[in-house]
């Protein structure tokens, strides 16, 4: 259980919807808004210096700056989460969503408790945006072409190790969205055996990130994009 509250920074365009952001989670015990700002804000430094655990990006009024920022967070500090609201569901903006490594890719139409829900799930390190990889195939196909791409820029031959079942298991709850934590309570192991278990699986797909792995799985066949 966490011990201090997890603190997240909102950026949106619309000082209004920051303002909802801020009363929809107050009353939330675990949940600190530790800043907000417009999507345009010059706040390298400061998120450098105190990194978010969570970061919540409003696309809505401007895409391309939003998808823009979350990249640029995710450089400045990787250990933050964003999430990304969007009010449409655009596959063009899903894929920079994933390829940006955000963490969630979220309806404005979703509660405040699915909201706060989702805050703690990323914060764990969850990646539910990869849920989208087994209900889009396009998407999967999409990211799985740009890292295709990525490799032959960077002249790397990628050489896939049969995963053992255990790491199949893994990989397949990773798809799933589920953090380590939430993976080794499910099979029953430590923690630490379950990040053991993901550098592998990342070494031997020859990946740089849990999303490059599950798709790469995908392709290969190791998993199914089939929902249960």
């Amino acid at each position: 259980m966490r011990e201090t509250k997890i603190k997240i920074w909102v950026f949106s365009q619309q000082p209004l919807f920051r303002e909802g952001i801020r009363q929809s989670l107050a009353a939330v015990s675990d949940i600190e808004i530790a800043g907000e700002a417009s999507l345009t804000d010059k706040l390298s430094l400061t998120l450098e210096v105190m990194p978010p655990d969570v970061a919540i990006v409003d696309i809505d009024a401007s895409p391309e700056t939003g998808l823009n920022l979350a990249h640029r967070i995710k450089q400045v500090t990787p250990s933050t989460a964003v999430i990304v609201l969007s009010s449409s569901s655009s596959d063009d903006h899903l894929f920079l969503a994933i390829k940006n490594r955000s963490a969630a890719y979220l309806s404005k139409n979703i509660s405040s408790q699915e909201l706060s829900n989702a805050v703690r799930s990323v914060a764990a390190g969850a990646h539910p945006i990869n849920e989208s990889l087994s209900n889009r195939p396009k998407i999967a196909q999409h990211v799985l072409h740009q890292f295709q791409e990525l490799s032959q820029e960077r002249e790397v031959e990628s050489l896939i190790s049969p995963l053992t079942s255990r790491e199949t298991e893994v990989i397949n709850y990773m798809a799933q969205g589920f953090a380590n934590k939430q993976i080794a309570v499910r099979l029953d192991i430590s923690e630490q055996t379950i990040k053991n278990h993901v550098t592998s699986i990342l070494s031997k797909l020859d990946a740089n990130a849990r999303t490059e792995a599950v798709v790469k799985a995908i392709k290969q066949g190791l998993i199914s994009m089939e929902p249960d």
